[in-house]
C-alpha cells in the first residue's frame, strides 16, 4: 500500500509553518494510522531529516493524546473513534492523506502536530475534585446512588479531554469538555457541596481562556471518542444560571 501524506511542518509556536508532502510505500492495510506515521518517521531518521512530532501514549483509545485532523476531520472519517483506532483499511492506495494540527486559538501550536491543550488543564484546576476525606475506601452501599444518576455521572466522565470538541467546533468552544467535567461530579453526592462554586468557576476560567461560545450545531457529539451527549451542556447552562441566581 501507497500512499502520500501531506503533513503540517512547523518548527515552534511562532514560525511559520506549512504543508510537506511524502511519499510512503510499504505500508499494510492493518497498520494503525500512528504505526503509519512511526513508518514514516523511521525512512526520514535515514535520510537524516527532522521527524515529525507528534503526540500519543497509551495507543488504545483512553489517554486522549493522539489527535490530529485527518482529512479535514477530527481523528479522521470514522465517527467516535481516536486516531490511535483509525487504521489504513480506511484508506485507498495511492490516497493523499492531509494531516494537521487542532485549529484553535486556545490550542496554540507547539510543534508539527502537536498542541499545547493545558488550556484544559487550568479549567480542570478551578473545581474539578471534591473535598471529601481520603483514606480508607468506605463501604460500597454506604452511599446509595440510584441507577440513572450513576450510568449519567459515568457517561460524562468517559471523557478523556482529546480536544477534539474544540477542534471541530466552528466557534472552538469547549463547553462538551467543561460540562462533562463539571456534570460528572455535580451529579453525584460527593459533589454537592462544591457543585455551585464549580459551575461558576469552570465556566469562568473557560471563558478566559479564550474558547468559543457554544451554538448547539452537535459536531462536538458525533466527533466526541467517547460520544458524550451534548445535552451536558444544556445541564451545565441550567446549573450555571441557577448558581448565578443563588450568589
Amino acid at each position: 500500500m501507497k500512499v502520500t501524506f501531506k503533513i503540517w511542518r512547523q518548527d515552534k509556536p511562532q514560525a511559520k509553518g506549512a504543508f510537506k508532502e511524502y511519499q510512503v510505500d510499504e505500508l499494510t492495510e492493518d497498520m494503525s494510522f500512528l504505526e503509519a506515521l512511526d513508518h514514516l518517521n523511521e525512512r526520514l531518521v535515514l535520510r537524516g531529516e527532522k521527524v515529525i512530532a507528534y503526540e500519543y501514549d497509551c495507543r488504545e483509545g483512553i489517554c486522549g493524546q493522539c489527535g490530529v485532523f485527518i482529512n479535514g476531520r477530527a481523528h479522521g472519517p470514522h465517527p467516535n473513534i481516536t486516531t490511535c483506532q483509525l487504521h489504513m483499511r480506511s484508506f485507498k492506495d495511492g490516497d493523499t492523506i492531509v494531516v494537521e494540527p487542532w485549529r484553535a486559538n486556545a490550542f496554540p501550536i507547539v510543534k508539527d502536530l502537536i498542541v499545547d491543550r493545558s488550556a484544559f488543564d487550568r479549567i480542570i484546576e478551578q473545581g474539578a475534585y471534591i473535598s471529601a476525606k481520603t483514606g480508607t475506601a468506605p463501604e460500597a452501599n454506604a452511599i446509595l446512588i440510584g441507577k440513572a444518576i450513576a450510568d449519567r455521572a459515568m457517561d460524562a466522565a468517559a471523557c478523556i479531554g482529546c480536544g477534539a470538541c474544540v477542534a471541530t467546533c466552528k466557534n472552538s468552544s469547549a463547553a462538551l469538555f467543561t460540562a462533562a467535567k463539571i456534570n460528572h461530579l455535580n451529579s453525584l453526592p460527593q459533589g454537592k457541596p462544591e457543585a455551585h462554586q464549580r459551575v461558576l468557576d469552570m465556566t469562568a476560567q473557560m471563558e478566559r481562556e479564550g474558547f468559543g461560545h457554544c451554538s448547539f450545531t452537535g459536531a462536538c457529539e458525533v466527533e466526541c471518542p467517547a460520544g458524550i451527549s451534548i445535552a451536558n451542556i444544556a445541564e451545565m447552562n441550567a446549573r450555571q444560571g441557577k448558581a448565578q441566581l443563588l450568589g
